[in-house]
């Protein structure tokens, strides 16, 4: 094996049990796990239910006219929650506000706002600081090859500025609205030190894209980003089934994001936000289960000659990128128990190769540039028996050509 970027902490090391900073009863925080499980859920019981209900209304009715454009008046004011009965679906949902308070908890932060997508969230973001006449952004590659494309565009007005980490400061402006990074990055699982970043942006807020690690191995908010990013579709849904993406934020970023969210229609449907909630209950045990195997995945793939580099993260976590020596398209059509496809994050595993799918919208020099190489494959480990995965791919990798 020519080279090799891997570390390897033991399955039993993931620590689930980061407390939240709410404190509940005699001054005590609860566990991730707990949190997970009872967050945007604590009034059911009172209410004689035990599953969050899902409000698929549109439009809710009242008698009081006056009340309610009071309440519209005050949304319009700063994006506050508006107080007393809902008034329609694209200022706000129950079910989804459910999910919204479960992640805040989860991420540490004093709000979330979720969206129909990944995508609509970072627009969101950046649609927030264009309107203060920040449109200049500062990012580190890689990032999703689509938030990629959507800074590199200028799709909505933006500017960008590509540096290496410890280029940070220099690169700031007055019109700077917004640093831009993603750790554990994709696909490359490349990882930033987010404390000395956000030490870095000053005033600036750093964005920092959470989706490969969730809360369960980080809390960026901790280690000082004011705004974290996840598509929901991965791990927080955790079942291929829903997409979504939500910031977690204080609440006055919230109150300007729930504006943008209003006026561009970027909503969340109920039903998604109801997914979106359940799946948060299992996410501490899906996480630690997929990351055992992935470590076990990763120690093998490291010693196998058909292998050139393995990358895992030190955080840990339940992605894999590895490069082979022969055809990596040979390795796509080989699967037969893991799923060629796009996205990441589902009890079952996914396998693609970033150069052609996710990144193909990123310059192939600007893709190479931040190691994203050709014969590069991206594996989202699922919960399946590991023995079985490992089978899959080594009968997959003996097709790539590249002598075992």
């Amino acid at each position: 094996m020519d080279s090799v970027s891997y570390d390897i902490r033991e399955p039993d090391s993931y620590d689930i049990r980061e407390p939240d900073t709410t404190r509940h009863g005699a001054g005590r925080t609860r566990a991730l796990a707990t949190e997970a499980v009872h967050a945007g859920r604590e009034d059911l019981a009172r209410q004689g239910l035990h599953a969050a209900p899902i409000d698929l209304s549109t439009t809710y009715p009242s008698y009081d006219s006056r009340g309610e454009a009071a309440r519209i008046d005050a949304f319009a004011a700063d994006g506050a929650e508006p107080q007393g009965p809902p008034v329609y679906g694209r200022l706000g949902n129950p079910t989804v506000a459910r999910f919204e308070t479960a992640l805040a908890r989860l991420e540490g932060t004093e709000s979330a706002v979720a969206f129909a997508s990944g995508m609509a969230a970072l627009s969101a973001v950046l649609l927030v600081r264009n309107t203060l006449g920040l449109r200049h952004v500062v990012a580190v590659r890689p990032l999703y090859g689509c938030s990629d494309h959507l800074l590199t565009a200028g799709l909505l007005g933006s500017e960008v500025t590509w540096v290496d980490p410890a280029g940070i400061a220099d690169a700031l402006r007055p019109d700077t609205g917004l640093v831009m990074v993603e750790s554990p990055a994709n696909p490359t699982l490349a990882e930033l030190d987010l404390k000395a970043l956000a030490h870095d942006c000053g005033s600036v807020p750093l964005l920092a894209d959470n989706t490969f690690a969730t809360p369960v191995l980080q809390r960026p908010a901790e280690q000082g980003a004011r705004l974290v990013l996840h598509s929901a579709t991965k791990y927080l849904g955790g079942h291929g089934d829903v997409m979504a993406g939500v910031v977690a934020c204080d609440e006055e970023f919230a109150g300007r994001l729930r504006q943008v969210r209003f006026a561009t229609g970027g909503v969340l449907h109920p039903l998604a936000g109801y997914l979106l909630l359940r799946g948060l209950s299992t996410l501490p045990v899906r996480v630690r289960a997929a990351s055992s195997n992935a470590a076990e995945l990763a120690r093998r793939l490291a010693a196998d000659p058909r292998v050139a580099r393995v990358h895992y993260p030190r955080i840990g976590g339940a992605m894999i990128a590895f490069e082979v020596h022969g055809d990596p398209h040979a390795v796509i059509a080989g699967v037969r128990l893991i799923t060629p496809a796009v996205s990441l994050g589902s009890v079952d595993s996914l396998i693609q190769h970033p150069a052609s799918i996710s990144h193909r919208v990123v310059d192939p020099a600007d893709r190479r540039d931040a190691g994203v190489g050709d014969r590069l494959l991206r594996l989202s480990v699922g919960l399946e028996d590991v023995d079985d995965l490992w089978a899959d791919l080594d009968g997959a990798l003996g097709r790539t050509g590249a002598r075992a």
